[in-house]
């Protein structure tokens, strides 16, 4: 086979308005890379609502629309809803939406999207906070992380609930196609996106794309904690098609969290035992996510 490569064309412009280093504009960057130029963006109130700068200056050399928060799902099966009445069966319908945007705000439209079958791509890009509004944390954000709504210091008071699992609740509801992707491995990104480009029905793609300014990191480590995410299974690279889980990437030995941890300023208040205890969970999920992959290929194979 053709050894794959990065397609040439640029369908964003440089000229936007996002943070350096930002790993959402990696993420759109990549995603009309993979989609091309016949389609069709829906943005909520994000980090991405206002990275295209003021009405009438634009970076993305495809349609867009923004809307509110909260209806990420409606606007894009709307969206669907009237090229289907014009005929029009060769665009690709898209939403961008953050993790707040998405989880939190949005998960009402999103469910509502996803249970009716609407033949869209769903994007959530997983910057882990409400980035655009002062680096709240969301339900997306992981345990023990700094946002300004988690203080630490004397309080202690870092993030305590787990991050909430999105491709579970999205599997949960049957859909053909869900997928994990990180702008650290673009050629997996373009890929699964392309998969979800050919296929019928509703589908969900979640990006990891780092936020150096929330995460208290330097621009250019950007990559590399995205590979150290891999590599350490803290956010693990996989697709879910049709109930069948398949991993994506698997190291060969996984690093140890505390290497994904130390490079970013919101874990640094850390103690030990809690950074203990994030390992026993990194590895219970890594391997259950094992299991998942054996046991749902035996069962289309048995």
């Amino acid at each position: 086979m053709p050894k794959f490569t990065i397609p040439k064309e640029e369908y964003m412009n440089p000229g936007h308005v996002g943070c350096l280093g930002c790993g959402g504009c990696h993420a759109m960057r990549y995603t009309l890379k993979a989609l091309g130029p016949k389609t069709i963006v829906s943005i909520p109130a994000c980090c991405w609502a206002v990275m295209p700068g003021p009405f009438p200056l634009k970076c993305l050399e495809v349609p867009l629309i923004n809307t509110a928060f909260e209806v990420t799902g409606a606007s894009i099966s709307g969206i669907k809803a009237a090229l289907d009445a014009k005929g029009i069966t060769d665009v690709t319908v898209v939403g961008f939406a953050g993790d707040g945007g998405t989880a939190d705000i949005g998960i009402q439209a999103l469910s509502g999207m996803v249970e009716r079958g609407t033949d869209v791509i769903y994007i959530m890009y997983d910057n882990e906070a409400y980035m655009n509004t002062g680096i709240q944390r969301s339900s997306s954000t992981p345990v023990g992380a700094w946002t300004t709504t988690t203080p630490v210091g004397t309080t202690k008071d870092w993030k305590k609930q787990p991050k909430k699992n999105m491709m579970e609740i999205m599997v949960a509801h049957k859909i053909p196609y869900a997928a994990t992707c990180s702008v650290g491995f673009p050629e997996d990104l373009i890929k699964k996106l392309r998969k979800a480009q050919g296929i019928r029905g509703p589908k969900f793609i979640q990006i990891y794309a780092p936020c150096p300014t929330g995460w208290r990191m330097q621009p250019e480590k950007t990559i590399e904690v995205c590979r150290l995410a891999v590599s350490t299974a803290a956010y693990p690279l996989y697709e879910v098609e049709n109930g069948v889980y398949t991993v994506s990437r698997k190291p060969s030995e996984l690093k140890p969290i505390k290497d994904y941890l130390a490079i970013q300023g919101r874990f640094r208040h850390l103690p030990q035992e809690e950074v203990d205890a994030m390992q026993k969970t990194v590895n219970w999920e890594w391997k259950r996510l094992l299991k998942l992959e054996e046991f749902t290929k035996g069962l289309v194979e048995g």
